[in-house]
């Protein structure tokens, strides 16, 4: 099972006091899927993207929120034992605060945000060997509005639009073709590129049931959120 979720701090109670209810629905569809992904095993593998580069990171990682406004501490497991890392890569921050009361341990795979796309289907696949739940973790483009954290890009539409439709359909084809080129993804701030092709690469070959759970861009970032079933 994979199961597609963003990335935005917003996503935890704490960080969102003054966009609650602008939230709850984007909240209540990763919640969802973090649940189902738990109903496939309680092992999962975290696939995001950091610009320090291609690195893994164990179960016993914990970090914290506190660069984003509250000293909220989560862990990779349960267990967690390691030092509180300040710097903890976003993506895992957000899978260690998803898998909190779920009783599941995690696995960060993380990749640098312009990684080839032949590289990124090579490690997808072979996190499919590995692995029977991946979560997949980033945003769509940060430039949907003026009001964006990267402005308005017209283009910006067009490129969540084929992501979602990709994403809809269950077709890791249409989905590494919608996010293959690194350009693009960086000039409209796309931090989901490079996880969502390490997704097509592990979900290559199969058929695939879709849950969608959640595409829109409240706040000028697109944020989606999906559950694939093999």
């Amino acid at each position: 099972m994979i199961a597609v979720v963003p990335e935005p701090p917003l996503l935890v109670p704490q960080l969102a006091t003054g966009a609650a209810e602008e939230t709850a629905d984007l909240r209540a569809a990763v919640l969802a899927a973090g649940r189902r992904l738990a109903s496939a095993s309680a092992e999962w593998i975290v696939v995001g993207s950091d610009a320090g580069g291609r690195r893994s990171v164990g179960a016993d990682a914990r970090g914290t929120f506190a660069g984003f406004g509250a000293d909220v501490v989560v862990g990779m497991s349960p267990g967690a034992a390691g030092p509180v890392d300040p710097e903890l890569p976003l993506p895992l921050l957000i899978a260690s605060w998803l898998a909190e009361g779920l009783g599941v341990t995690l696995r960060g795979e993380l990749v640098a945000p312009d990684t080839p796309a032949r590289e990124c289907a090579a490690l997808g696949t072979e996190l499919a060997r590995a692995t029977t739940a991946l979560l997949v973790v980033g945003d769509g483009s940060a430039k949907h509005t003026e009001k964006a954290p990267g402005y308005f890009d017209e283009r910006a539409h067009a490129y969540d639009a084929a992501v979602a439709d990709a994403l809809a359909a269950g077709d890791p084809a249409a989905l590494a073709a919608a996010v293959a080129d690194p350009g693009p993804a960086a000039e409209l701030w796309v931090s989901g590129r490079a996880p969502w092709l390490v997704m097509a690469g592990a979900a290559q070959g199969a058929a695939w049931r879709v849950e969608r759970g959640y595409s829109a861009a409240p706040f000028g970032v697109h944020y989606h959120v999906a559950v694939w079933e093999r």
